[in-house]
């Protein structure tokens, strides 16, 4: 009889009960081994090289020159240009005249450049009215020019 009570005693003293954890730590070494394994392959993957094909007869494109729109201190603007001859051109003027001039020049060339050359003391307000002077009468390309240090 002793043996039986000591068997109630122990089942009956402790229940046991279903272990609800999991064990993380065969997950975290397959993890370091599928990382270790892609930091070794990564080096040898190349990058994606694009071959562009070739054209025989292709011509380097002519670079139009740029309408230069200088903006000074004072106020004043001076145009300067290369006309169809292949001499170069400056004008002094004032929005309204660089309006029309713009205008007749994008009819005559529509892909020329236009730069706009402003000196230090101008105020930023007086270079973006020009700016947005030449986008309004159709300029596709105005830039600023700056002068590298």
């Amino acid at each position: 009889m002793a043996g039986s009570t000591n068997r109630s005693s122990m089942r009956g003293g402790r229940s046991r009960r279903a272990m609800a954890d999991i064990n993380v730590v065969p997950y975290i070494d397959v993890m370091l081994v599928l990382l270790v394994i892609f930091m070794v392959t990564a080096p040898l993957v190349a990058p994606s090289i694009v071959n562009l094909p070739t054209v025989g007869g292709a011509a380097p494109q002519q670079q139009t020159p740029p309408v230069v729109v200088n903006v000074r201190g004072d106020g004043k603007m001076t145009v300067r240009y290369k006309d169809d001859a292949g001499g170069s051109q400056e004008q002094q003027m004032t929005r309204a005249d660089l309006a029309a001039f713009v205008t007749e020049r994008e009819a005559s060339h529509p892909d020329q450049p236009v730069v706009i050359a402003a000196d230090k003391t101008v105020q930023y307000e007086a270079v973006m009215n020009v700016m947005s002077d030449l986008k309004a009468r159709g300029v596709k390309r105005v830039g600023l020019l700056v002068k590298s240090q």
